[in-house]
């Protein structure tokens, strides 16, 4: 027998208010349920009283994933998207491991319905704008990149590696040891890793002779 799960959620500010946004989303997604025919006895109410929508860490989305994924329901209905999430990539998530999972995502203000046809092709059009958002921080994050290399702003995580291991490491590879010769050698005089390890790799080596070629 199908059973739903109904998601509503208010953020603190709206929750210092009333809880009228709670009840409303209930409102909203009772009168869904009637107009669809669903039974209230497999409607399971769960809310997140007190949580932004910023991200899905919350106790309340986090309880109704967990028994979506174990099959305890098969739909997730909400009123409105943001009550779900704000963030487009989030719900595109979603999107994606409700089609995994096997369950339905149901959003009321946009017509969003995974079991649908109709609702399914909502939401890929919905995936795609999620898509192009990561796609724009991307490039975003890489343009500021840019920006702080070109101001002269070393980038990436401080070096912890000592200039003497580098030296020596730069010097017996000028010299023709092998990688694996270079290795060897650190370990075998426990001479410690960037982190404080005792162990080398040839990976390690290679990404220190890399950055020092790469210094201006």
């Amino acid at each position: 027998m199908s059973k739903t799960i109904a998601y509503v959620r208010c953020s603190t500010e709206e929750q210092a208010e009333s809880r009228a946004g709670l009840e409303a989303q209930r409102a909203a997604i009772l009168a869904e349920a009637a107009r669809r025919g669903w039974d209230e006895a497999n409607l399971t109410f769960i809310e997140d009283a007190g949580f932004s929508g910023k991200d899905l860490n919350r106790p309340g989305i986090a309880a109704a994933l967990d028994a979506l994924r174990h099959h305890r329901a098969d739909t997730l209905v909400v009123s409105k998207l943001d009550r779900l999430s704000r963030s487009m990539l989030d719900f595109a998530g979603l999107m994606d491991r409700a089609s995994r999972e096997k369950w339905a995502l149901v959003a009321l203000d946009l017509g969003v319905d995974t079991g649908t046809p109709q609702g399914e092709m909502v939401a890929a059009v919905m995936a795609v704008f999620a898509q192009f958002e990561r796609r724009l921080i991307g490039q975003r994050t890489k343009d500021a990149l840019a920006a702080r290399k070109a101001a002269g702003v070393r980038l990436g995580r401080p070096r912890l590696i000592p200039e003497g291991v580098v030296a020596r490491i730069v010097a017996e590879r000028s010299s023709g040891a092998t990688l694996r010769a270079v290795v060897e050698g650190l370990n075998r005089d426990g001479v410690p890793t960037a982190n404080g390890g005792q162990r080398w790799y040839v990976s390690t080596v290679q990404a220190v002779l890399e950055g020092h070629r790469a210094r201006p």
